[in-house]
């Protein structure tokens, strides 16, 4: 069993005007950070919010007439579960969607919106996995792996043909959870773009790729997966889709929640595409390697905008304190009419918005005759910080700053 380019062929035409074509968009501000001309390839604006469309259309559209009848049943973090929710209802065919309890509420939303029955299982996809195996053998619907299954790598796979298809990469960098879409690009820019380095990206907390790279074979991982990018928390790397990558991936990048968070935060304000964690896996990795990219024509795949709105004010909000345009504090002030007054007109003097207050006089580690102010302050950045925490001390404040929030000073 293999895929290749002429099946990724046949599935860009069997979903023609179904899967919309997302056109390459030059990033300037991406290219004067890497220092190279960067593309990004934005499939969170692709139907249901992800590339996965492409795969799971594919799949349905290769439905024998007996299959259908029988329907479909998936395991899914999200991103595949919508898509083929959609596709069936598309098609007409009744499909089973299979979620961990702790999917983001936005996908299990979106995925039921298409009509079809979503079972949430187990606290991991390798617990919504087991549960849709089960269904199959108890209903004999088929079984759609989201990257185990050569139809949804052809279809993933179209994603490499329209790269090809505008630029002459030297290097595309494609995020991997179980490695479908890996796959499909490599076997297509194989084809296509045969000098064109494909360089995968990863999450720490789910690096199943590079342990099936050491190990020279497909692997479930044997630990918990622990990661912010629920759409590579596979646990494991499909065996077809291992057999396609191997040879063709010319570098593996791993990327910590961290470093992932902050190339979301990127993405939404520079390049005014938002996407999720997964999504932004590929930018995360590109900032990684810079020094290997300089000077190149780089394509980095976008590959979902799907995430869940609590998580996203999380990361914007650590982002703006790793920025320095978030700054919170706490000060003791003299319990006394005038004094909080005082404080804020100092902070407002300096050009700096108070985003939130919390007063508490009955602290107990608080003296009588004081209570504890806590600031959130909108700020320009660490130089702002520093000359507002350079003013607050000169006029005898002594402010407490959370040990986890990096401060523009020496203490």
């Amino acid at each position: 069993m293999t895929v290749t380019i002429s099946d990724i062929e046949a599935a860009r035409s069997r979903f023609a005007g179904i899967v919309r074509p997302t056109g390459l968009v030059l990033s300037q501000t991406l290219s004067r950070m890497l220092e190279a001309q960067v593309f990004v390839k934005p499939e969170n604006l692709q139907k249901t919010g992800s590339f996965k469309i492409r795969g799971a259309y594919n799949r349905i559209a290769s439905l024998t007439a007996s299959e259908a009848k029988k329907g479909v049943v998936c395991a899914s973090a999200g991103n595949h579960g919508q898509a083929l929710a959609y596709a069936a209802t598309m098609a007409g065919v009744k499909a089973t969607i299979v979620m961990p309890e702790g999917a983001p509420l936005a996908k299990v939303a979106a995925t039921r919106s298409y009509g079809q029955e979503v079972l949430l299982s187990g606290p991991d996809y390798q617990s919504a996995l087991r549960k849709a195996k089960e269904i199959q053998a108890q209903t004999g619907a088929v079984f759609v792996d989201a990257y185990d299954d050569p139809h949804v790598i052809a279809g993933q796979g179209t994603v490499g043909l329209e790269i090809a298809d505008e630029v002459d990469a030297d290097a595309v960098l494609v995020p991997v959870g179980g490695g479908g879409l890996l796959a499909g690009i490599c076997v297509a820019l194989a084809a296509r773009l045969p000098k064109a380095n494909v360089i995968a990206v990863e999450a720490k907390g789910s690096p199943q790729l590079s342990a099936s790279l050491k190990e020279g074979r497909a692997i479930a991982l044997d630990t918990p997966v622990d990661t912010i990018a629920d759409g590579l928390a596979t646990g494991r790397l499909g065996q077809l889709p291992f057999q396609l990558i191997q040879n063709h991936v010319s570098d593996v990048v791993t990327v910590d929640d961290f470093e992932i968070s902050e190339a979301v935060l990127l993405i939404l304000e520079r390049l005014k595409l938002l996407a999720e964690c997964a999504g932004a896996a590929a930018l995360a990795g590109a900032l990684k390697i810079k020094s290997k990219l300089k000077g190149k024509q780089v394509v980095i795949c976008v590959t979902g905008g799907n995430i869940d709105i609590n998580l996203l004010d999380r990361i914007i909000g650590h982002g703006l304190i790793k920025m320095g345009r978030l700054f919170r504090f706490a000060v003791d002030l003299r319990d006394r009419p005038g004094e909080l007054g005082k404080l804020l007109k100092m902070i407002g003097d300096m050009g700096v918005n108070v985003r939130a207050i919390a007063h508490d006089r009955n602290r107990l580690d608080v003296a009588i005759s004081a209570a504890e102010v806590v600031l959130e302050l909108d700020t320009r950045g660490p130089e702002h910080i520093a000359a507002l925490h350079s003013c607050l001390v000169r006029h005898g404040y002594a402010i407490r700053v959370d040990s986890h929030q990096d401060v523009p000073w020496t203490s």
